[in-house]
């Protein structure tokens, strides 16, 4: 299963991300924020949906799903080892054509 998106590639722990976050390169590629470091280890991600611009998790679990389905989708563009967060910007839902391109373009602007 090359596209697998298993529990060792996901991001978490409060330090984690906190340490991502301080020490961080980021730009955007809309409607994504990426925020990105080099890493010794495995490749990480995180995606995040804020709550103060979709007051429904439905809403907020839909877009987290669409961004770790073209992450999984495109991640063998990554030739390096890194840890990512993308972060939904836009204040409306866009459909997945156009996440899909987001993390294309983030993906290969890291490191493809």
């Amino acid at each position: 299963m090359p596209n697998a998106f298993p529990k060792h590639n996901k991001l978490c722990g409060q330090e984690r991300i906190a340490c991502l976050y301080k020490e961080r390169k980021r730009f955007v590629a809309w409607p994504l924020r990426v925020t990105w470091q080099p890493t010794e280890g495995d490749t990480q991600v995180l995606v995040w949906a804020p709550k103060s611009l979709f007051k429904h998790a439905v809403q907020r679990n839909h877009l987290r799903r669409l961004m770790r389905e073209a992450y999984r989708l495109h991640q063998d563009i990554l030739t390096s080892k890194v840890v990512v967060a993308f972060n939904y910007m836009d204040k409306e839902e866009q459909p997945y054509a156009v996440i899909e391109k987001a993390v294309v373009k983030a993906l290969k602007k890291i490191g493809g």
